[in-house]
């Protein structure tokens, strides 16, 4: 028995401090906290005392990720994020974790500072970055005002790390929208306005959030700025975004649609309609084809 500890040890068992007296375990704490466990705190458990570590590292969760990893997820991966050349996610690498299994290593690494994680956005290994985000939003969900500050600023600081689909739909109407809720939403039309995919998809994706409150005029407004957006994964997500809005209000889904559905790229109209009756689907589609057909008519006759 360490000698520091053994005057409280035999005073306690002298009976000169009654166990059940608040001081008993106290100075039990006390003593664990400074004697057994140097620069280590203590975690009580009814009749238990345990002494971990409070250090966590980006180092350690990394290296805890990658014990979960499967070559061939990881090979499936690669394809299915499109990390060839010339394509959305060229140059991603990935160890093969399954979405279930990220989600419980950043639960129990939940209390990683913000230093730590930014170490894994700026990791080259998908899941890792994963890993790092879905810490920020468990942090974001019980922080204080000043602590979302420095999650919200540390987000929109790493756009260029959060660089795929998933990254972007796991996270951004959690951590960008809903510290926009009550403040101003001008960062929102700044990423629509952006040369990066991954922004104007954040720009989107972040309205969800407004969405599920009722608030559905920032969603058209930026649905109104992509309409024009060449990339499929633009297309995907603001008619996924229209699609939301009409399942809470399909009145306003249709005034949008009436205005523009007939320019709107087909994949983004046929995921805001996905969930229309048949006869409605078809009247969009075909509004959109009529337009289509006449716009080629005029160029053909221009032409000739």
């Amino acid at each position: 028995m360490p000698k520091g500890f053994r005057k409280y040890f035999f005073a306690i068992v002298r009976n000169s401090i009654n166990p059940c007296d608040v001081r008993y375990h106290l100075l039990l704490r006390y003593r664990l906290l400074h004697v057994f466990c140097p620069q280590k705190s203590v975690d009580h458990s009814p009749g238990f005392f345990f002494c971990y570590t409070t250090s966590m590292t980006a180092v350690k969760v990394k290296n805890e990720i990658k014990t979960f990893g499967s070559k061939k997820r990881a090979q499936h991966s690669l394809y299915f994020f499109k990390t060839g050349k010339g394509e959305y996610g060229e140059g991603d690498k990935f160890l093969g974790l399954t979405m279930s299994e990220q989600r419980s290593i950043a639960k129990k690494y939940q209390d990683l500072s913000l230093r730590e994680i930014q170490k894994l956005l700026d990791s080259s290994y998908h899941e890792q970055r994963m890993v790092g985000l879905i810490i920020l939003t468990l942090q974001f969900s019980k922080a204080a005002t000043a602590q979302k500050n420095d999650i919200y600023s540390l987000y929109i600081k790493n756009t260029h790390n959060i660089n795929n689909w998933d990254l972007v739909d796991v996270t951004a109407h959690i951590i960008i929208g809903q510290f926009l809720l009550e403040r101003p939403r001008k960062q929102l039309y700044v990423f629509a306005q952006s040369n990066n995919l991954w922004e104007k998809r954040i720009a989107i994706i972040s309205t969800y959030a407004f969405i599920r409150q009722g608030q559905f005029s920032d969603t058209l407004k930026i649905a109104k700025i992509l309409l024009r957006d060449e990339h499929d994964l633009i297309h995907k997500a603001v008619g996924w975004m229209l699609r939301e809005v009409g399942n809470r209000d399909k009145k306003a889904e249709k005034v949008f649609l009436d205005a523009y559905a007939y320019v709107m790229p087909r994949t983004m109209l046929r995921y805001a309609i996905e969930k229309f009756p048949e006869k409605e689907r078809q009247k969009y589609l075909s509004q959109r084809r009529l337009h289509f057909i006449q716009l080629f008519g005029m160029i053909k006759a221009i032409v000739l």
